[in-house]
């Protein structure tokens, strides 16, 4: 009697849901995220102690940037340390369009993403020659450019005292509350999620996926090394740009001091734990790093009462905490959440008929 799964067909083995099971799984979920979860979350918020509302806005912001680094850095292999920068280029460019030239949200936000990519394709130009850490120290550069041009063009951005933002509507729908935005964020999500994982089945895809293995043969195959790895900065830029755009609408002001070098590394962080090369992986390096704070507040908290200035020391070994979990991430799991979540499952697929 056979076990497991067996597909004759090629599109049979690339289909995302490839059971009933999983889809039922997955609809429950959904079903879950937009009608459950904003019921207790209130009751979650009190049990601990914190706006688990807000924390799942944050999240979801964070989620749709960390698709767009997963895309350069896990499937096409070039390495960004400017993406902190480029959420600021298109937070800056959705409050500017919305709130100083009166562009309706529902245009503001895309035209953030679209002037990002723009943007971040300029400063993916040194892509063809440079690789690695190389790369690295290119976007970097980018990461202090763009921040000294947020700061000090002050008649556009509003310099060190930033911009106010005000809430907006979409088609009539006033987002107003945390609860009513988390309906526009969980939407952005599933749409850009689902965009990911459909591109990567796609011709365009797997180019990236060939040139992040191996360039050489891949253009020796006929792929365009500049234009892929252009399209890359384009499409990973667009994603962190609409997540700008997200983020400045929900916090209602933007400012140099949100987008720092410090943004870019956490974003490096969130795919590295989660897992590069996943999409799964900037999930769930998401939700470990937006959480960890929250987390090691807990026992800062119940040591607060033996230890006064327990905050104070906290506040300054925040930096070191998250270093040392990138550390032992990259001993003990290279491959991130994503990879051991689908071993965990590959395990219980089939048993107790694991062999």
């Amino acid at each position: 009697m056979p076990t497991g799964l067996f597909h004759s067909a090629y599109k049979d083995d690339e289909k995302i849901f490839q059971t009933l099971w999983l889809k039922c799984w997955m609809g429950a979920f959904l079903l879950f995220l937009f009608f459950g979860f904003p019921f207790v979350a209130p009751s979650l918020s009190r049990f601990f102690g914190f706006s688990v509302q807000h924390m799942a806005n944050m999240i979801g912001i964070f989620i749709i940037g960390a698709h767009g680094l997963n895309l350069l850095t896990g499937f096409t292999g070039q390495i960004s340390l400017g993406h902190g920068a480029f959420m600021g280029v298109g937070a800056y460019t959705s409050a500017i369009l919305f709130m100083k030239a009166g562009w309706p949200f529902w245009m503001s936000l895309p035209a953030a993403g679209l002037v990002t990519a723009g943007i971040g394709m300029v400063f993916g130009i040194p892509s063809l020659r440079l690789r690695g850490l190389y790369l690295a120290i290119a976007t970097m550069a980018a990461q202090f450019i763009l921040e000294y041009a947020m700061r000090n063009w002050t008649s556009l951005t509003g310099g060190s005292a930033g911009l106010n933002v005000s809430r907006p509507t979409f088609f009539g729908f006033a987002l107003d509350t945390d609860q009513h935005y988390y309906y526009l964020i969980l939407v952005m999500v599933i749409v850009s999620t689902v965009f990911l994982k459909n591109l990567l089945r796609t011709k365009t895809g797997r180019a990236l996926v060939a040139i992040r293995d191996r360039y050489l043969s891949a253009e020796i195959m006929g792929v365009n090394l500049f234009k892929y790895r252009l399209l890359a900065f384009g499409i990973s830029s667009f994603y962190v740009g609409v997540a700008g755009g997200l983020f400045a609408h929900y916090n209602l002001v933007v400012s140099d001091e949100h987008f720092t070098m410090w943004l870019s590394i956490q974003y490096l962080a969130m795919v590295i734990i989660g897992g590069l090369g996943h999409v799964l992986g900037a999930i769930f390096g998401t939700i470990f790093m937006v959480l960890l704070p929250e987390v090691l507040r807990i026992p800062t908290e119940f040591l607060s009462n033996i230890y006064p200035n327990i905050f104070a020391i906290f506040g300054t070994l925040r930096e070191l905490v998250f270093g040392l979990v990138i550390i032992l991430f990259l001993i003990f799991e290279p491959d991130g959440l994503a990879a051991r979540w689908h071993t965990v499952r590959a395990y219980w697929k089939l048993w107790p008929f694991s062999y």
